[in-house]
C-alpha cells in the first residue's frame, strides 16, 4: 500500500467518475496496484483553465479490468472515502512546489510531474490535506511547525508519525466529512437555496441553507460536491421526503402527492429549474438526480 496521486481533467477523455472509478491504460497498472487499500489525491493539470491542482482525496479499494473497453482498468473507489478538499491547493506557492516528490536531485521539476499516476511520499501526501482541509477553525489534527523541539531532532520523529496516522485516521470521520461537504457545497451555490433562490444570512452571520445529499450518505452518496444541493430547511424537508425532485437539466419536478402543490409552486424560484453553480464540475450530476428520482421521488 502506498498514498498516490492521480490526475484527473474536469473534461477528461477517459471514463471517470472520481468518488466511484478512475480508468487508466495498462502502464500505470503497477503504480495504480500499489495504492489499492490506501490514499489518493486527484490532481488537475497547471495547464486546464481554473485548474482546482490537488482538489481531492479517495481510498481505492480495488483494481479491474474494464468490462466495457478492452485493456483498460478501473481503479475502483471505497465508497464513502471521496472527499472534496474546502481549498483546492496548487502546483506550487511563493515557497516553490508542494509536492516535492516531483523534484529531481537538482532541485527543479522532473517528467515525473507528467505522470498520470504516481506515487505520494508521506510527508508530501500530509502537506497536501493539510492546506486542502485547513480553516479558520481546524478541520483536522495539524503539526506545528513552529513549536520548540525539546532534545534531540530525531525524537520528534515518532511524534510526526503520531500526528500523521492521526490525520489520515480523521478522513474517515463523519464530523469532519460533514463540515467539509457543507463548507464546499455552500460556496459553490453562493450560500443560496437551489430551489427557492433565498440567500439568507442569520444574525450570526451564518447562511440558513444546508448541505443536502443528493444519493445520502447511507446509500452509499460520495462526499462530492456534484452529489450536493444548497437547500433551505422546508427545502431540504421536501427533498428528502421525496415531494419535490429535479431532472438532469435541472427543471423543479412537484410530486403529485404534495398536499399544497400549489404552496410548492410559489415557494419555489421564478424560473422552476433549480440554481446551479457557476463551473461544471460542481453541478449536481445526472447520476445522482436519476438515483434520487428513482428511490426518494413520489411521482
Amino acid at each position: 500500500m502506498g498514498f498516490g496521486v492521480f490526475i484527473h481533467r474536469s473534461d477528461s477523455i477517459y471514463d471517470d467518475s472520481p468518488a466511484e472509478r478512475y480508468q487508466f491504460p495498462p502502464q500505470y497498472l503497477g503504480r495504480v496496484e500499489a495504492c489499492v487499500g490506501d490514499w489518493i489525491v486527484y490532481y488537475e493539470p497547471r495547464k486546464i483553465a481554473e485548474t482546482r491542482g490537488y482538489f481531492a482525496i479517495a481510498r481505492v479499494e480495488r483494481v479491474v479490468p474494464d468490462p466495457t473497453a478492452p485493456g483498460m482498468y478501473l481503479a475502483l473507489i471505497e465508497p464513502g472515502s471521496y472527499l472534496d478538499f474546502v481549498h483546492p491547493v496548487p502546483f506550487s506557492d511563493a515557497d516553490g512546489v508542494i509536492e516535492l516528490g516531483v523534484l529531481n536531485e537538482e532541485g527543479r521539476i522532473s517528467g515525473r510531474a507528467q505522470a498520470a499516476v504516481r506515487a505520494l511520499s508521506p510527508d508530501d501526501f500530509d502537506r497536501i490535506i493539510r492546506l486542502g482541509l485547513d480553516d479558520s477553525e481546524p478541520l483536522l489534527p495539524r503539526v506545528d511547525d513552529d513549536a520548540p523541539v525539546a532534545g534531540f531532532h530525531e525524537e520528534q520523529a515518532p511524534f510526526l508519525f503520531e500526528q500523521n496516522r492521526e490525520r489520515v485516521s480523521s478522513l474517515s470521520s463523519r464530523i469532519v466529512r460533514d463540515r467539509v461537504f457543507r463548507r464546499v457545497v455552500l460556496r459553490a451555490y453562493d450560500e443560496r437555496c437551489a430551489i427557492s433562490g433565498l440567500k439568507l444570512i442569520n444574525g450570526g452571520g451564518r447562511a440558513e441553507v444546508a448541505a443536502a445529499h443528493i444519493r445520502p450518505v447511507e446509500a452509499n452518496g460520495p462526499d462530492i460536491v456534484s452529489n450536493g444541493l444548497a437547500l433551505s430547511g422546508t427545502a431540504h424537508w421536501m427533498f428528502d421526503r421525496g415531494l419535490i425532485s429535479l431532472s438532469d437539466d435541472l427543471e423543479i419536478l412537484i410530486s403529485r402527492q404534495a398536499n399544497d402543490p400549489d404552496g410548492v409552486r410559489a415557494f419555489i424560484n421564478r424560473s422552476g429549474r433549480a440554481i446551479a453553480p457557476r463551473k461544471a464540475f460542481e453541478r449536481p450530476h445526472p447520476h445522482f438526480l436519476q438515483w434520487h428520482r428513482q428511490h426518494c421521488f413520489k411521482q
